[in-house]
This record gives structure tokens, sequence and C-alpha cells, in this order.
């Protein structure tokens, strides 16, 4: 399995490539802005759910935590 192809662990710090079409279309504006915001960002991994999805957790600058889950082909390892 290539390094790219390999599943992120628990703690490990990612980066989110991009948003799944269609992912903030049914969300409130503020989270569609936190999310946006995080594109291109080192965040945290938090794992898998079961149906296969990475766990994404971040903090706005406000504290509010939020956390995602994304096909892992949206994800990648941060450098």
């Amino acid at each position: 399995m290539s390094k790219k192809r390999e599943k992120q662990k628990l703690g490990e710090m990612v980066v989110l490539k991009k948003l799944p079409p269609g992912f903030l279309d049914d969300l409130p504006k503020e989270d569609q802005v936190a999310i946006s915001a995080i594109v291109g960002e080192t965040i945290i991994s938090k794992g898998y759910d079961k149906e296969g999805r990475a766990e994404l957790e971040f903090a706005e600058k406000n504290g509010t935590i939020h956390f995602i889950y994304v096909s892992p082909e949206f994800v990648s390892r941060a450098e």
C-alpha cells in the first residue's frame, strides 16, 4: 500500500484536500464557513467510522469543536 493510500491513525495530523460535492449544502452558514476554512489546513484524524469514513476534528478560534466525516480519498497525511 502506498504512503498516500495508507489509512491515517488516531491523532495523526492530516490535510483535508477538498470537500465532497454537496457536503456543505444542508449545513448552517456558520458551519459552512468553518468547514470551508480548514480545506488545505492541517487537522487531527480521529480514525475511521464503521462505514470507513475518515473522522476529522478541528476547532475554530472561538473554541467551537467540529467533527466531520469524509471518504478517505479527500484526506492525505500532513507533511
